[in-house]
């Protein structure tokens, strides 16, 4: 159990840093982005390309966080005509952009699934109160832990933040201080990607990278923003946590219903708590 539970810390930091960024896009820009999945896939693709040295895992980070940035920009001015219009119009763009996404990584990449090695020194395991776990995990936990923490101080405690909670509340008054809503939403909406490209290469050597993953991924991500509540970082952590041990220990103890278990969750919040654990009325209408 404490393996399983340890996993279910692994994976639910990694869906953090995938799933925060769809939560401050949707949750603050009023942007359904159903795209965020395919980001993931792609950045899973370059590490598994280059996985196998520090030089390789680093250098997969550098180029999925530049084609998270531009994939970032891209989305946002796609969809910003859209804005005045229904979220269906929004998730109609950004999944035929996520379709076209996937294809051109099969074509690039083939359609065989590809596995990524950890970096040189992180490959191994290490004893953990008497159980053996791999090292890659748990650096996987203190990584999202350090962003989380990182994510939280910037959006709640700083200038930046501030302009991007303005810019939610009221996009008239920023406008007339002379700031352009369309570069705060091209930023958020920059950040959020280049946070799935990351995970993607992060996830490389959990995952892997195959088709199909980019549907997965997006699914837990949407289940976590709902669970945790639209634009909420804290909301982001505690979803992905939930769905982290939900997933893991439920496959332990209940095998067969370990879905069922997982999307039971989440019908128990929507029930009890419609806008999530840490979200607003306001926000969720």
């Amino acid at each position: 159990m404490l393996v399983s539970i340890l996993n279910g810390f692994a994976i639910g930091f990694l869906l953090f840093i995938l799933a925060v960024g769809l939560s401050l896009v949707f949750g603050m820009m009023d942007v359904l982005n159903l795209a965020h999945g395919a980001l993931f896939l792609g950045g899973a693709y370059v590490g598994a390309t280059l996985a196998g040295s520090w030089g390789g895992f680093l250098g997969a980070l550098a180029i999925a966080a530049v084609g998270g940035l531009v994939g970032g920009v891209l989305l946002s001015l796609m969809t910003e005509p859209l804005r005045r219009r229904s979220h269906l119009d929004q998730a109609l763009l950004t999944l035929g952009v996520a379709l076209i996404a996937a294809e051109l990584l099969i074509i690039v990449f083939g359609d065989d699934p590809l596995s990524a090695a950890a970096p040189p020194g992180l490959d191994g395991s290490v004893s953990v109160l008497g159980a053996v776990y791999p090292t890659y995990r748990l650096l996987i936990i203190v990584i999202g832990a350090v962003l989380a923490l990182a994510v939280y101080i910037v959006v709640d405690r700083t200038r930046v933040g501030a302009l991007v909670r303005a810019t939610v509340a009221d996009r008239e008054m920023v406008a007339t201080l002379g700031i352009d809503n369309r570069l705060v939403k091209g930023a958020v909406f920059a950040v959020g990607s280049v946070l799935a490209t990351v995970a993607g290469v992060l996830g490389g050597p959990i995952y892997g990278a195959r088709p199909g993953l980019d549907a997965t991924v997006l699914i837990l991500a949407l289940v976590v923003v709902v669970i945790g509540g639209l634009g909420s970082v804290r909301g982001a952590l505690v979803g992905a946590l939930v769905i982290g041990q939900i997933d893991t220990v439920g496959r332990v103890l209940l095998p067969d219903f370990a879905s069922f278990v997982l999307f039971g969750a989440l019908a128990l919040v929507l029930v009890l708590r419609p806008q999530g654990l840490f979200g607003t009325p306001a926000v969720a209408r």
